[in-house]
């Protein structure tokens, strides 16, 4: 049978051509009548939403369930899904870009399904449940309810819904409303049109617009999908095609009808509106094409590029014909290089000399010509139509000398995935520029929703994406609805997705688990490579133990770190300590944690259990030293004694912290009776404190108390009277015959403090100086007649030579020095 010439069934409507292409037939049987239903269908081809229409009467029929159900059907008439339905009033059914279904009920209270039957939901507040909702509208990813006062209530996202209030509407009855998608806003928010009385009224989250309209009210309100147009439908029966900002007005179409339509939609960015039995596209000055259909009521559902025609024994899509397709197929002159090159192919079939003809007719735009038939081949519903267009691209590309043919090559893909999607069986007409906003990763997802696994990974390994997430999902739906054993479940998921790279069988253990299937979880979690990934399914689950052995197994310390914090959390915590005792790495993590937080509490409890009476005592003693005052400081010591004294090993400890004790006792007195706060200081701190305010008495009994050294008494006496410029002491020392730590540091300390005539003093009373030291040390006092008396009694010339140098012969010094030598020298 001949094929029909695809420019037979094209409509022209003022200077555009458009088309309706017939995509299934007998799609819905003959004892469900569409007409009984109200329909809500997914973008981009997406599944219908079918839900009996309250306000019509329903015939019975004997056999059938009476319990009322959203029903589920592809474009096709497949059924996919019955959602049993007994939550109220619905007063809303839309469908996300995710194809999700949203269920509005009256009382405010949203549903949203996934086509397995899954929901989350939530409520829209804002007093929606003592108003009542009086219809939504939907966008991409959210949604806009008409409250019974008058309130507008959004949600911008239905993975995370906020529900908000927009600005304040005028009173009165709303006639019709539509949505303007954040998409096209300026705030990039989304906008509410309101017909009122005879106007218009733009509603955003802030302010509420008059557009001052006097051609109202009006019955519809529809926004092109490119958010760029507004149809007004009034009550006369007039429509008002205007520009978005209500600034421009396209034209108005007279419908002479007095039947209000059921729709009034759009075909990509031209209006259509559509009775029970009619559909006009319509255009400036009055024009339009119908479509009849005589014994069926049409649904319109709008696409981006066409809109989609159902009734129930058909399923069309009305579009614009594209201007590829308008230049491959021929215009009313036949001269586009297109059209020439598919006549070509045909004459080369019946071969024809005419082919050559043709081919040198448009040979320099033969580029245009091939590009030409690609682009239009995408645009073909009909397998043959797109073969012709191809093999003529094809046979164009053939016969030029240089062609880039990747675009020719991710044609022929794409074509072959659409229309193997746009089988009855799958039903999901899509066309090329739907799967174009769609992706190819969208379309997958959509297969995977349906549970087409095959074709989703024919899809994937054609077009080279990834397929971890299909075998994921199919394992995931596995675990939900297998009728196995868990044990048979598992052996099948694991030899199915063994090797398969990218697979996360904590996703699909987390989906046993929900399911209530614990045991097969835990099993699936035992595959899993990442840690991280199996960790968190366990603390749900509540195995603990397992969960701190997977971690540890990991070698990560966060991921065992964050395991510890839950379990401290949830566990008394002597258990705490129990689970933690039989692991080495969770305990040393949990003592170093405590130690880098100053978790003294945790500390003593961990040490106390675990019978290390050295560490605990070590937390008293650090807090002893945090003390501000010594009465606290000594009590807490007492409690590191009393820690220790159980134990022979720890004599050593116990003698100083009873020492310690000691110390902080009679600092204590020296705090209250004393000028100075003395709590804190070291026992060599005291000392010098006490010495540098003139109690030596209460040194020396510091030093007797703490057996101090003699040498280290001395060091610290020198220090301290050194620190306080008591130069008359320290000569005092100077007379005693010995000191324990030599005459040089009262030399130098005293010589660094400012004092060169006291340091001189020690220097004869240094004894195991180095030759000729004893010069160096005059010098540095600045006794340079000393240091050339020195260096004349060590019979040292250059020295002395050197000294007079620096003296200088002419100074009164000089001559003395020199003096000095020739007296010593003469000979």
């Amino acid at each position: 049978m001949d094929t029909l010439h695809p420019r037979a069934e094209w409509e022209q409507v003022g200077g555009n051509w458009f088309r309706k292409t017939q995509l299934y037939t007998a799609v819905f049987d003959q004892d469900l009548d569409l007409d009984n239903y109200i329909i809500a269908a997914a973008p981009y081809g997406g599944a219908l939403a079918l839900w009996r229409d309250d306000s019509k009467l329903q015939v019975y029929q004997p056999g059938k369930p009476s319990k009322p159900a959203i029903e589920i059907y592809s474009l096709a008439g497949k059924k996919l899904q019955s959602i049993a339905w007994d939550k109220g009033a619905i007063k809303g059914l839309g469908w996300s870009e995710n194809e999700n279904l949203l269920v509005v009920t009256a009382d405010g209270n949203v549903r949203c399904y996934d086509l397995q039957g899954d929901f989350s939901h939530f409520s829209l507040g804002h007093g929606a449940d003592n108003y009542g909702v009086e219809s939504c509208r939907f966008y991409g990813q959210g949604l806009v309810a008409l409250l019974g006062n008058n309130t507008l209530v959004t949600v911008s996202s239905y993975s995370e819904p906020r529900p908000k209030q927009l600005a304040t509407i005028p009173s009165g009855e709303v006639h019709s409303w539509a949505l303007v998608s954040p998409d096209h806003t300026l705030s990039r928010s989304v906008e509410v049109l309101l017909s009122i009385e005879k106007t218009v009224y733009v509603v955003d989250a802030t302010d509420c617009e008059d557009r001052f309209l006097d051609i109202g009210p009006f019955t519809h309100i529809s926004v092109s999908p490119d958010g760029q147009l507004v149809n007004l439908y009034g009550e006369n029966g007039k429509a008002h095609v205007i520009s978005k900002d209500f600034q421009e007005r396209l034209f108005e179409h007279d419908s002479n009808s007095n039947t209000p339509p059921l729709y009034v939609e759009w075909c990509g960015s031209d209006a259509v509106i559509a009775w029970e039995d009619e559909v006009h596209i319509i255009g400036p000055g009055d024009v339009s094409a119908s479509y009849l259909y005589e014994s069926n009521r049409v649904h319109v559902i709008s696409e981006y590029d066409g809109a989609r025609l159902l009734t129930n024994d058909y399923c069309e899509f009305l579009e614009r014909v594209p201007p590829e397709t308008i230049n491959a197929f021929g215009q009313v002159t036949d001269s586009a290089p297109a059209s020439i090159l598919l006549d070509a192919v045909a004459q080369l079939e019946t071969e024809s000399p005419k082919a050559d003809d043709y081919i040198q007719l448009i040979r320099p735009n033969l580029t245009e010509a091939v590009d030409t038939c690609v682009n239009a081949a995408g645009r073909e519903f009909d397998v043959h139509w797109q073969k012709r267009l191809l093999k003529a691209a094809s046979f164009g590309k053939s016969v030029l000398d240089i062609y880039n043919s990747d675009e020719f090559v991710e044609m022929c893909e794409v074509l072959r995935v659409l229309n193997a999607v746009r089988f009855y069986e799958i039903g999901m007409p899509i066309s090329y520029e739907q799967y174009q906003r769609l992706t190819a990763e969208g379309l997958i997802r959509r297969l995977l929703n349906r549970h087409e696994y095959l074709l989703a990974l024919k899809i994937a390994g054609y077009l080279k994406l990834p397929s971890d997430r299909i075998y994921v999902h199919w394992a995931c739906s596995k675990v939900r609805v297998g009728s196995e054993d868990d044990e048979t479940i598992c052996r099948l998921v694991v030899e199915r997705l063994s090797g398969k790279p990218g697979i996360s069988f904590e996703e699909i253990a987390r989906a046993a688990y929900h399911e209530g299937r614990t045991r097969l979880a835990t099993e699936l979690l035992n595959h899993e490579p990442r840690g991280g990934r199996q960790v968190p399914l366990l603390l749900d689950m509540e195995e603990d133990e397992l969960a701190l052995d997977k971690a540890v197994e990991s070698g990560d310390s966060d991921l065992i770190l964050s395991v510890l914090m839950k379990l401290r959390k949830k566990l008394p915590l002597a258990a705490f300590f129990r689970v933690i005792n039989a692991r080495p790495t969770a305990a040393a993590l949990v003592e170093s944690a405590a130690l880098y937080e100053g978790d003294n509490a945790m500390l003593k409890d961990f040490y106390y259990q675990d019978d290390r009476r050295v560490d605990g005592a070590n937390v008293f003693i650090r807090e002893s030293l945090k003390q501000p005052d010594a009465r606290t400081s000594s009590d807490k010591l007492a409690l590191a004694a009393k820690l220790l004294s159980d134990s022979k090993d720890t004599s050593f400890e116990l003698h100083a912290l009873k020492e310690a004790a000691t110390l902080l006792r009679m600092q204590e007195a020296f705090d209250r009776d004393l000028t100075d706060t003395f709590t804190g200081l070291s026992v060599q701190e005291t000392m010098f404190k006490l010495i540098r305010l003139g109690y030596q008495g209460r040194a020396k009994k510091i030093q007797s108390e703490f057996k101090v050294p003699e040498k280290v008494a001395w060091w610290i006496r020198l220090r301290a009277l050194v620190a306080k410029r008591d130069w008359s002491e320290i000569e005092e020392v100077a007379r005693t015959k010995r000191s324990p730590i030599g005459w040089e540091p009262f030399y130098n300390m005293t010589l660094q403090a400012g004092n060169p005539r006291l340091a001189a003093v020690f220097i004869p009373k240094c004894t195991n100086l180095e030759p000729g030291e004893s010069i160096t040390m005059y010098e540095k006092c600045g006794m340079r007649i000393k240091a050339a008396e020195e260096a004349i009694k060590l019979k040292d010339p250059h020295a002395f030579t050197k000294i007079l140098e620096a003296a200088g012969r002419t100074t009164q010094e000089g001559r003395e020095i020199e003096r000095l030598g020739n007296a010593a020298f003469k000979k």
